[in-house]
Parts: C-alpha cells; sequence; structure tokens
C-alpha cells in the first residue's frame, strides 16, 4: 500500500482538502490522514512507516530545508493546482550587491526530496510546463461532463463592450498586447514593446468618461438583474485592469448608488439566525478586494485595508446573506476562490487563456435554484475563450452559451405560452385594478388546470421560460411587453406551485405592480384569498377547522379548490401516520386513487360543474374520515393513560 503525499500551494486549500480528507477516512481506506505543519515533520511521517497514510502539506513547506524526505517508492505525490507553482523546476539567478544568488522553485526542491516517488498533477488549464514535469494528460474530466453529471452549471456569454465606447483601432490595440503578452520567451524588444501596450491600455481602459459610462451600465445590469429576481443571492464579481482603474471604477459606481457604501449588517429582508448575527459583520454592499501599497491615496489605503480584513471579506462574501454583495478584484479571487451562489462575472481586463477559464469558472458552480453562470464581457475578450475552451477543453464548446441563445429560448418559450392561453382574456390583468389584475391571476391558474396534461405543459414551459429570463433579464433586447408577460406567468406559475407543493418559487420574481396587487387583495374581504389560504394552510391552521373548510368551500374556482382540499388532506394524513402509519398508509391510496380518477376524467367532463363537485366532496369526506381516525387515537390513548394510572 502506497503512501498518498497531496501538495497544494495555498493555506487555505490545504485547511479545505484536510478536513474533506479526514471526513473521507471509510472512503480512502486509511485512517492515517493528517496535515503536516512543516518539512520536518512530513519527514518523520514518512520515514517513520514503510507504507500507507494520506498526508497534506503547502508546497511552499519545501523550501524549508533541503533534507531527504523518503526514498521510498511506494509514494505518491499528488500535486493540486498544477499549473502554478509546482511545475517551476528551473534555476532563477538574481544579481544584487552582495554578488549572484541562484535558487530553484518548489518543485524542484519536491522532486529533489522524493526522488523516486510517482508524481501526479491535478488541473483544469494544463499548460506546457505541467507537461514537462508531469508528462502527457492520462485522463480528462471536461467541463460538459460537469455539467452533465450535474456538478457545475453552464456559463452563458455576454458581450457588452460597446456600451462603453471602446473604438475598434483601440480594441486592435489590445488585441495585439494579447497575443504578445501570449508569446514564450519574449526578448529585450518584445519587452519594451509589451511596456508600451500596457502603458496604452492603462490609458484606454481607465479613461474617465469610459469608466463613468462602464460604471453606469454596470449598475443598471445588475439592478435590472437583481430586480428580476435574476440572481440567486445578488452576489457579483467586477474583475478591473489595475487597481488605480479599479479605485476610479469604485469611486463612479458609489458616486451613482451613495447608499452601497453604507454599512448594513445584512441583506434587506434577510431573516437571520442567532448564529448568523454572531457571523455575520456590518458591512457595505461594494469593496474591493486588492492589496494596499504605502503610496495608495489615503482614501484608497483605508478602504482596502489589511489583509486580516481580507480575510473577513472573504468570509463575508460567501454568507449568503450578508450585505457584501459586489467584490470589485484585479487578481485575487480570481482563482481558488468558491462561491457556490456567485452568479454573475463582470470583465474588464485582458486576461490569458488559461487565467482565463480559472476566471470564468467562478461562476459555474452548482446552488439551489441557479441554472447557469453569466460572464459579462465589457473588453472583447470572446475570442480568447474560444481560443481558451479550444486548447484545454476540447468538445466543451457546447458548454459555453451566448446570450443570443437565451433571448431566444425566451421569445419562443412567450410563443408557446400565448398559444396556450389563446381562448384565455389576459385584458383585465395588463389594463384593471388591482383587484382584477389579482382576479385574472386566479382564473388564469384555474384555466392552467383544466387537465393534468395541460397543467403539466404549462409548468414546464414556464421553467424554462424563467431559467432562460434569468439569464438575459439584464439585456436591452427585450421589450416592455414580453417583460410583463414573463411575470404574468411567472405570478401564474407561482399560485399553481403553491396550491399543489405550498411553496411558491417565483413569488419573489413578480415584478413590483404584482406584488403590490396581492397585497390590496390580502387586505380586502371581496377577494379569494388563495395566497393567505395557503399561507394559512402552511403555518398554524388547524388542520381539521370547519371556518377553514368553509373558505375553501366558497370558492368559486374549481380546480383551485380541489388543489386546497388536496393539499389539506395531504397534511392531515402525514399527521395520522405519525402516530398510526397503517391507516395514515390506507388514506394515502385512498386520495390517490380519488386524485388519479379526477387526473383520468374524460375530456367531456372537463367543464361539468358536478364533477368538481363530486370531487370535492370525496376529499372532504375522506378529509373528516382522517380526522374522526384522528380524534378516536387520541381517545385510545387518554384511556390507555387511565387503565396505567390505575395499575400503579
Amino acid at each position: 500500500m502506497s503512501s498518498i503525499v497531496l501538495i497544494t500551494d495555498r493555506t487555505d486549500l490545504d485547511d479545505q482538502l484536510s478536513g474533506q480528507f479526514t471526513n473521507a477516512k471509510t472512503f480512502i481506506g486509511d485512517n492515517n490522514v493528517k496535515s503536516a505543519e512543516s518539512r520536518a515533520e512530513l519527514r518523520t511521517l514518512l520515514q517513520g512507516r514503510k507504507s500507507g497514510g494520506v498526508f497534506l502539506t503547502t508546497i511552499h513547506k519545501f523550501t524549508e530545508d533541503t533534507e531527504l524526505l523518503t526514498e521510498r517508492t511506494n509514494v505518491i505525490c499528488i500535486s493540486d493546482e498544477a499549473h502554478r507553482s509546482q511545475t517551476n523546476l528551473d534555476q532563477k539567478v538574481k544579481v544584487t550587491s552582495e554578488g549572484v544568488k541562484k535558487s530553484f522553485g518548489f518543485a524542484k526542491y519536491l522532486h529533489n526530496s522524493l526522488p523516486n516517488a510517482t508524481f501526479v498533477g491535478l488541473t483544469g488549464t494544463p499548460i506546457d510546463a505541467t507537461l514537462d514535469v508531469f508528462g502527457k494528460v492520462v485522463d480528462a474530466y471536461t467541463m460538459t461532463e460537469s455539467v452533465r453529471d450535474e456538478i457545475t452549471v453552464k456559463i452563458v456569454y455576454e458581450g457588452r463592450a460597446a456600451k462603453v465606447i471602446l473604438h475598434n483601432e483601440e480594441l486592435e490595440k489590445i488585441e495585439k498586447y494579447y497575443e504578445q503578452a501570449a508569446k514564450e520567451g519574449a526578448n529585450e524588444y518584445q519587452i519594451e514593446e509589451s511596456k508600451k501596450a500596457t502603458a496604452t491600455m492603462k490609458v484606454i481602459l481607465g479613461d474617465p468618461d469610459r469608466l463613468q459610462k462602464l460604471a453606469e451600465d454596470f449598475v443598471n445590469h445588475y439592478e435590472k438583474r437583481v430586480s428580476e429576481g435574476s440572481t440567486v443571492k445578488g452576489k457579483a464579481m467586477f474583475v478591473c485592469y489595475k487597481r488605480e482603474i479599479a479605485f476610479d471604477f469604485y469611486k463612479n459606481v458609489i458616486a451613482l448608488r451613495p447608499e452601497w457604501a453604507e454599512i448594513k449588517v445584512a441583506e434587506e429582508g434577510a431573516v437571520l439566525t442567532d448564529k448568523e448575527k454572531r457571523e455575520i459583520k456590518p458591512m457595505e454592499r461594494i469593496k474591493m478586494i486588492m492589496t494596499r501599497g504605502k503610496d495608495d491615496p489615503k482614501e484608497m489605503y483605508d478602504l482596502l485595508g489589511t489583509k486580516e480584513y481580507r480575510k473577513e471579506l472573504d468570509r463575508q462574501f460567501k454568507n449568503e446573506k450578508s450585505n457584501f454583495k459586489i467584490a470589485i478584484v484585479v487578481d485575487m479571487w480570481l482563482t481558488g476562490f468558491d462561491v457556490p451562489f456567485l452568479d454573475s462575472i463582470y470583465i474588464d481586463k485582458p486576461i490569458r487563456q488559461h487565467n482565463l477559464i480559472q476566471t470564468i469558472s467562478r461562476v459555474n458552480r452548482k446552488f439551489r435554484g441557479k441554472n447557469k453562470g453569466l460572464v459579462v464581457d465589457y473588453i472583447g475578450i470572446k475570442k480568447q475563450m474560444n481560443l481558451a475552451l479550444a486548447k484545454y477543453n476540447k468538445g466543451d464548446e457546447e458548454n459555453f452559451e451566448d446570450i443570443q441563445e437565451s433571448l431566444i429560448v425566451v421569445k419562443n418559450h412567450l410563443d408557446l405560452l400565448a398559444k396556450l392561453f389563446h381562448k384565455f382574456d389576459n385584458s383585465k390583468y395588463f389594463g384593471g385594478s388591482a383587484l382584477e389584475q389579482l382576479n385574472t391571476l386566479n382564473m388564469a391558474a384555474e384555466y392552467v388546470q383544466i387537465t393534468k396534461e395541460h397543467e403539466t405543459r404549462f409548468m414546464g414551459l414556464v421553467k424554462r421560460l424563467k431559467a432562460a429570463y434569468d439569464i438575459c433579464a439584464g439585456s436591452e433586447q427585450l421589450t416592455q411587453k414580453e417583460r410583463d408577460f414573463t411575470h404574468f406567468y411567472l405570478a401564474v406559475r407561482s399560485i399553481v406551485f403553491k396550491l399543489t407543493k405550498g411553496n411558491a418559487p417565483d413569488t419573489a420574481q413578480m415584478n413590483a405592480k404584482v406584488r403590490e396587487m396581492i397585497k390590496d387583495a390580502l387586505e380586502s374581504d371581496g377577494v379569494q384569498e388563495i395566497f393567505k389560504l395557503g399561507d394559512e394552510a402552511e403555518t398554524e391552521q388547524d388542520l381539521f377547522d370547519e371556518d377553514y373548510l368553509a373558505k375553501i368551500d366558497k370558492i368559486k374556482l374549481p380546480n383551485t379548490k380541489i388543489k386546497l382540499l388536496q393539499q389539506l388532506l395531504a397534511k392531515a394524513i402525514g399527521e395520522i401516520k405519525k402516530v398510526n402509519k397503517v391507516k395514515g398508509i390506507d388514506f394515502s391510496k385512498k386520495m390517490q386513487s380519488l386524485v388519479e380518477k379526477y387526473n383520468e376524467r374524460k375530456e367531456d367532463d372537463v367543464l361539468r360543474s358536478e364533477v368538481y363537485e363530486e370531487m370535492a366532496e370525496h376529499l372532504t369526506n375522506l378529509t373528516w374520515e382522517v380526522q374522526k381516525e384522528f380524534t378516536a387515537g387520541e381517545e385510545m390513548e387518554l384511556i390507555l393513560r387511565k387503565k396505567h394510572f390505575t395499575i400503579f
């Protein structure tokens, strides 16, 4: 059995992997999992055994001394992120006033320490140096496979460079710089030209007028996504070219939205547990994540903070309820920084191929309610992304969508839904009073449920519409009419979903007008309070309250009434299962039989009122039958308790 040494190049990764491996001892098949705090400790661990053991450490510890760790051949050394510090085998020569100093990279010391070990490298972006050190690729797991296995989500591209007016000739200069910087072994002339190109780019990207337009477009795009409910937690990352440009961009954003610089405990409307109240720190909505220099302007210096403060920013950004939502970065957090609910990254910086794949992968982590990650391009990196995908992830082009595809899906699904609703009059929703609008929504939900097939088709179409709309909600290519109809269908889906599963996923995505109309309707006695009824059933409602059943009975929407009765009966059966599992299963079968009979009714019976009335009566009677059984059980328990008391 071999000993395994797992090498990372960052302390936080070492801590993360240490925890994961420690929790997976059974799976690994070795209880001896340990994180080595120093090179000396690792030497003791390896030399004190002939086989086995899993040891985790960082590459930086290998410069602490140059002594041999072990000559054993049954050692497997696995290097994580093998495109970075674990490939530098070359000697470095540094000329100082004290003479010439020669040194090697971390990887050289690692290989000398374990001369007979087998070296394995893990990386998503193997550069030439990776292949030189570790050899050819022996196995690859592509982004497409990861998406198919539901480990990550797809990435969608939106180009907005034209919105901030970059002239074509300047874009060509940037593209030439890309090509120049990507070449290996640059000579002095090339380096000098590269510096000139860099200086030109700094002037271009840092132009005050451009930064103002950039800030305006970003704020509008971000706010539209948040207001539409298209971002799961409102977290976004903005990548700038240089620190100075990042600071100027930050000031432009704050000038537009001064409230984003206000310190708040958590996001608006967030309900915090006692633990969250201790963990979440009061903070601004937008922060810069960069090191600070002694020559920085005082305002910038104070905003950036210390290394410890940046660690706190790391923790807060990874908290979904924290008020810290927007991170402006330059180099930090672009690799190895995982925030599952981060779904938007804005890029205004030229990034080389392997770093570009790492950067855009910040938004492909899986999270509940997150369908895709969005990359917003302000500089024109599409060509570079295509090159990077071709080089590192052959065949993965299908994993990378253009936002135009989402726009097409939205328009196509709105057309399909319009055909599904061609017999339904929705005019009062768009032009009536608040109460008329809500009544129209309720009638639309009733119309959707006319058959199970009709309901299933509608729910499927709107689910796909929502996934696409979340991605392109910030696009100007959607008309207001298309947005209004999208919200109409989402609101109807919320009602149907609440009736069937008790929790509406799209309520937060209804626009302000819909939310207001619901609020007004709930304050009126003349409207069917479907949302309120659902909430009562979810929280404190007595399952066998005659007044509650009477309210349901008054509802003039038969399909909706049946769904509410079905929901109530399911809860009652769930309660009786806790005390009498056999009876609970029996009632479940009876209910299932009723529902199947109702869903399979003949097409001629769809509009016959007596069919609905008969179903409602059956469900109500079964509910009272459950209540009778429940009460009998309570009485029997009381009798048994009394007998038990008498005996003793």
